[in-house]
């Protein structure tokens, strides 16, 4: 691993420019204006004073050289051998046979292993901590402060990271506000490890709707996400999200789930004028739309009103797969977590959950079949962060992919979905040098994915137990 100081101000210069690591990813629109200053010392000096980022630089050589044995070309789908890539500060810039690493390099010997971009999960919650019951879920908004929660955040992107996941899109903090906005932050000026996250913030559900739910109207209890009602109130709504760091817009398109004449069926939320209002207002102000859409009618709800991704979508049909294929709407399919809480869930009053997971196997493999653009996501936080996310790969490739379209749908759909394909999921020059390694083939033993033991980040090394 290379050797990386922090510099303060009272510390002295190192000898080379310190190179701002936050133009990509800082939460500040100071780097806007900054980036296209034709002074690179004045544009970094500037982003320094503007952010107040904490920045990272190497006491030595600045470029990585890594020699993989197996390399996974998500992009053109086929594995490519004795490769070396080159790492500049946090981009590749070379990738290929006989290279010659650069003078002073630090070279990484991955050559018993096998290399994959960096994962992408775009379903996750750093905020929860499991919820197989109502009862695990009420107790963290009701005995967990936002402090206390956003502490245990910390740590969960920490073990996303470990893990081999690179980028996270987060749909929601469940109560906690504005909190994943805060880790994000975090997370950008480099003052705790953790992927690049696209965070949702509070999502939107109407009265009534979404816990927590049961107590007494005597009592005022947190909510799990934002109230709103009406149109009007809905755009208001999505405003303040965005004001407040919302990448990304979420809503939960339907609830009460049911099993009718063969087909999984579900109450809307949402009146039409209110999602389409909802989603007309998210694309006006440059945000994509998640819904949480898991029965037939609140699915084709999310569609008709122009959502971007559907999130669980258990009881999609051909009908509403060959409607997502046209349109271009991507699919988190998200089985783990239904595998995870459908036995507990049942056993407290809920018994459509294992049941619902026969939905979703069977919509998983006709999706795959007609060609939908199945993105990798496991809700992790409805299930606890110390089941490893991987596990989410082992039930798309029993349910339909092949191992090499389950690491795309980690990796370059992952990336498109996130509109970051020109940055993100894939192993080429002028990508983002997120990598990772696991010792032996995924391709013939998917579960290897749960195995990762290097782990490179924007250039940084976070893991290396490949040695």
């Amino acid at each position: 691993m290379k050797e990386r100081l922090l510099q303060s101000p009272s510390k002295p210069r190192p000898s080379r420019p310190i190179a701002c690591r936050g133009f990509e990813t800082c939460a500040y629109n100071t780097h806007e204006m900054l980036l296209h200053s034709s002074a690179p010392t004045l544009r970094r000096a500037a982003c320094l004073l503007a952010c107040a980022c904490v920045f990272t630089f190497s006491a030595a050589a600045q470029t990585t050289v890594i020699k993989a044995g197996r390399l996974i070309d998500t992009r053109n789908g086929r594995v490519l051998t004795g490769q070396t890539i080159v790492v500049e500060k946090d981009r590749i810039t070379q990738v290929g046979p006989n290279i010659t690493p650069p003078a002073g390099a630090t070279v990484i010997d991955l050559s018993a292993s096998t290399v994959v971009p960096g994962l992408i999960d775009n379903h996750t919650h750093i905020l929860l901590q499991g919820d197989i019951t109502a009862a695990d879920y009420d107790v963290q908004l009701l005995k967990e402060s936002i402090p206390y929660r956003t502490i245990r955040a910390t740590v969960a992107a920490k073990t996303a990271l470990l893990n081999g996941f690179t980028t996270l899109r987060d749909l929601e903090t469940e109560g906690a506000m504005y909190a994943d906005v805060d880790v994000k932050t975090a997370i950008n000026r480099g003052i705790i490890p953790g992927p690049r996250l696209y965070v949702v913030t509070r999502a939107l559900a109407p009265t009534g709707m979404y816990p927590l739910l049961g107590y007494s109207w005597e009592l005022k209890v947190p909510e799990g996400l934002q109230i709103v009602d009406g149109a009007d109130n809905i755009r208001r709504a999505v405003r303040e999200q965005v004001k407040y760091g919302a990448d990304w817009i979420k809503y939960y398109s339907d609830r009460r789930y049911y099993i009718k004449d063969g087909a999984l069926h579900s109450w809307v939320n949402f009146t039409d004028e209110e999602a389409k209002a909802l989603v007309d207002e998210s694309h006006r102000l440059g945000r994509k739309v998640a819904a949480h859409a898991m029965g037939r009618e609140g699915i084709l709800s999310a569609l008709n009103a122009g959502v971007d991704t559907i999130e669980h979508g258990d009881g999609l049909d051909e009908e509403l797969i060959d409607l997502m294929v046209r349109r271009g709407v991507y699919w988190c399919p998200t089985i783990y977590v239904g595998v995870y809480v459908a036995a507990g869930r049942a056993a407290t009053g809920a018994p459509i959950w294992p049941e619902m997971l026969k939905f979703e196997e069977k919509a998983f493999g006709l999706a795959v079949r007609k060609g939908v653009r199945i993105s990798f996501g496991t809700d992790v936080g409805g299930f606890a962060w110390t089941e490893n996310q991987a596990r989410e790969f082992a039930y798309m490739v029993r349910y339909g992919m092949t191992p090499m379209q389950a690491i795309q749908a980690a990796t370059t759909v992952a990336a498109a979905l996130l509109d970051m394909g020109d940055n993100l999921g894939s192993i080429e020059p002028g990508k983002f040098a997120d990598i990772v390694a696991v010792p032996g083939d995924p391709l013939a033993d998917i579960t290897q994915l749960e195995q990762v033991h290097f782990v490179m980040k924007a250039g940084l090394v976070y893991k290396n137990d490949a040695r």
